[in-house]
């Protein structure tokens, strides 16, 4: 599974891109976001690696939470991986959650090759993802967030609660998150 690339840029169109890594040229679709970010000769991307019958295929991002939202729209029945980097191109992770928070299916809808069945679906599918993609947008403290709820969720938190509680959390480390997310927990 190749999870990264770091290499110099062979060429760069706007639905991929050539990376150059040691001598092995590889082709990494990307979506728009990535395509206008990318500068310079030198890129470092986090990938997904699919392996289909027919095809092994990379799709690059040059933030985890963009591929994270990636990863997680895939899963879905009915969204494949086209689809999936057309919601990638059109929003960044940050104003998805917005989409995903208002339940705003128009916006889902704005989407190239997505009508009203599939709008719907993901909304529904995703429902809870926006808090989870806020709080991967903040890298440093997505670690320890991610850690923290799933200690909450061992005690027999349920999820909801536990992210609106630690999106209220300043802490930056694990152990502090949970303390300050438990006294929280005690009032909701």
């Amino acid at each position: 599974m190749i999870v990264g690339v770091r290499g110099k840029i062979v060429s760069k169109e706007p639905s991929f891109v050539h990376v150059d890594v040691s001598g092995v040229v590889y082709e990494v679709f990307i979506s728009l976001q990535s395509f206008s970010a990318i500068g310079g000769d030198e890129v470092k991307l986090f990938t997904s690696h699919i392996i289909r019958e027919d095809a092994q295929l990379l799709y690059g991002f040059l933030e985890l939470s963009e591929k994270k939202l990636f990863e997680r729209l895939i899963k879905i029945n009915g969204v494949g991986p086209k689809v999936a980097m057309a919601i990638c191109s059109t929003y960044t992770p940050s104003q998805f959650a917005v989409v995903l928070n208002n339940k705003d299916i128009t916006g889902v809808q704005r989407v190239p090759g997505i009508g009203p069945k599939s709008a719907g679906r993901i909304l529904v599918e995703l429902s809870g993802f926006d808090t989870e993609l806020i709080s991967s947008t903040d890298e440093p403290k997505s670690l320890s967030v991610s850690q923290a709820s799933e200690a909450l969720e061992s005690l027999g938190f349920k999820k909801d609660k536990i992210l609106k509680a630690l999106s209220s959390c300043s802490a930056v480390d694990t152990a502090t998150l949970v303390k300050e997310a438990l006294k929280l927990l005690k009032t909701i």
